[in-house]
């Protein structure tokens, strides 16, 4: 069903799902008794190609140009790691018979990020399916002080699911098990490797649904989202990971299996050792199975669509939906004219409001449909009484409230779509969280085609974004360190739900004291004294 607050009604927008495909890859031997499985048919996001690409020589027209290699682009020095053996490759077929990946194709999308910015030059893609086959995999590997990149779906946005050099790639792909799920508490135990889109199906067929929601839920795995802490569409109601997840079982450096698997509520035994390794983007250990706590499937879902004249009102209404709608508000998300017309432009999609300044999504979650109409109803009668709102569209069926989330899902992929995009992630307080991007717009000028922002404002997460036609130097050299800075001089956070990854972690002392970064230094050398766990990453480079 879906309802008009004012008169007029513009075309629906269409679906979308979308793949994005790999760049060319230099040529390496195929290790015998090797398979072949496809790892980037799943993911639904970038549909072009990045600016940041070198020609590749392929005589083949539809080949995607080539990304430039990480370690030619940035300035960073490969760490004094062994290098991947035929002895090396022999034990690996051993521990994971048939599991061991060294077809140059197949390794193509693993060596390549999301965005087709950053490009590492593994020989070596694993796929273990156990936490035992972990275990001996990373012995092996700290023995032989071999570097390793373990990777999820590959969906990150900071360059922390590739290689830089040649680490061996640890694919978690197959870890896609559902261990177990309590009908009365709706507790979920699952291997590292299930996809966020699957699991969600699975406990939505028992009534209960995944506290995360994210853009890229149709390929990213709930391991890769908890090494970043993923914050997503779900934050502003269920809250961070990291309250969420009752337990993990990680694999150590040295192969040290830590079992903190537990389904409990509650448990103030000692340290909570597992937000060690929430966040920590893969550096601490490797995370093979998951305990995390889902709430019950609401039995009203209404998403409403809002045009607002300005940010101010934005803010008003932001302020008015807490108060009028209280427990059942779920998500209230905004974006910028800028990103609808980019919407518009690229992906032919079209406003079902009327042109405003700015754009709000509302979703509500509720157990009675009588009760959230009614509470939906007096908040949406406010708003435009009091012009806070000048427009809006309200959705309560499955189909449009899905349409409605495509116009601020597919912003990325649209920003992909307008050229090289710089992007910037980052938290702010919620008063001053579009003022960044005014200020942008005047310091930029026409050095930049657009700059946008949108974002989770219920969470204080702004999505900063600027394109341009090619990479340049110049452009980045006004951005950067300007935007950390302007962020830091409002104690903000570099990173709201990205993660550091290797894009940011030279920026990490902008939002954290160096007290904070010798600490995390030490837990670092601490579990993985050889630092063979996803180098060059999250943490600042030690000279």
């Amino acid at each position: 069903m879906v309802r008009r607050l004012v008169p007029r009604w513009p075309v629906w927008l269409l679906p979308w799902r979308a793949a994005c495909t790999p760049g060319a890859f230099v040529q390496q031997r195929t290790w015998a008794g090797a398979t072949r499985t496809p790892s980037w048919g799943r993911l639904h996001g970038v549909a072009g190609v990045s600016p940041l690409v070198r020609t590749g020589s392929s005589s083949t027209s539809s080949q995607a140009p080539e990304v430039v290699l990480t370690c030619e682009r940035y300035p960073v020095r490969r760490l004094p790691f062994s290098t991947v053996s035929e002895e090396d490759l022999a034990t690996f077929e051993r521990i994971i018979p048939r599991r061991v990946i060294t077809d140059p194709e197949e390794l193509e999308a693993s060596n390549v990020d999301w965005l087709r910015t950053m490009r590492g030059c593994s020989k070596v893609l694993l796929k273990p399916r156990t936490s035992e086959e972990v275990s001996h995999i990373l012995r092996y590997c700290h023995e032989r002080n071999l570097a390793v990149n373990t990777q999820g779906g590959n969906t990150g946005l900071v360059g922390g699911s590739v290689p830089v050099f040649d680490e061996i790639i640890l694919s978690t792909a197959l870890m896609n098990q559902v261990v177990s799920f309590q009908d009365i508490s709706g507790i979920l135990v699952c291997q590292a490797g299930c996809i966020l889109e699957e699991l969600s199906q699975y406990v939505e067929e028992r009534d209960f649904i995944m506290p995360l929601d994210l853009g890229a839920k149709g390929s990213c795995h709930i391991g890769g989202n908890l090494a970043t802490n993923a914050g997503g569409l779900r934050f502003l109601r269920y809250g961070s990971l990291r309250g969420t997840v009752l337990g993990l079982e990680v694999v150590l450096a040295d192969g040290t299996v830590l079992n903190c698997l537990t389904s409990l509520r509650k448990d103030n035994t000692g340290y909570d050792l597992k937000q060690l390794f929430i966040g920590s983007e893969g550096t601490l250990g490797v995370i093979t199975a998951v305990s995390i706590l889902c709430p019950p499937k609401p039995r009203a879902v209404n998403v409403a669509f809002l045009g607002c004249p300005g940010f101010a009102e934005v803010l008003q209404t932001f302020s008015t939906c807490k108060r009028m709608l209280g427990e059942i508000l779920s998500a209230y998300e905004f974006m910028d004219a800028e990103c609808m017309q980019l919407v518009r432009h690229h992906l032919h999609l079209t406003s079902p409001v009327q042109e405003s300044q700015f754009y709000v999504l509302v979703e509500t979650s509720g157990s009675r449909v009588e009760h959230d109409a009614e509470k939906l109803s007096s908040f949406l009668e406010h708003a435009l009484a009091s012009g806070l709102v000048t427009d809006g569209t309200l959705a309560t069926d499955q189909g449009k409230i899905k349409m409605l989330w495509a116009l601020r899902e597919r912003i990325t992929e649209a920003l992909t779509r307008d050229g090289y995009v710089y992007k910037y992630d980052i938290s702010l307080p919620v008063d001053r969280l579009y003022d960044l991007v005014t200020d942008l717009r005047a310091r930029l000028g026409p050095q930049a085609k657009h700059v946008v922002g949108y974002g989770h404002l219920g969470d204080g997460n702004l999505h900063l974004n600027v394109t341009a036609e090619a990479f340049s130097p110049s452009l980045l050299g006004d951005l950067e360190p300007y935007v950390y800075e302007w962020t830091a001089g409002q104690r903000g956070s570099v990173s709201a739900e990205h993660g550091v990854g290797f894009k940011k972690q030279s920026v990490l002392g902008y939002s954290k004291p160096p007290e904070a970064l010798r600490l995390m230094q030490q837990l670092k050398t601490l579990l993985d004294p050889k630092g063979i766990l996803n180098p060059y990453k999250t943490l600042p480079t030690r000279a």
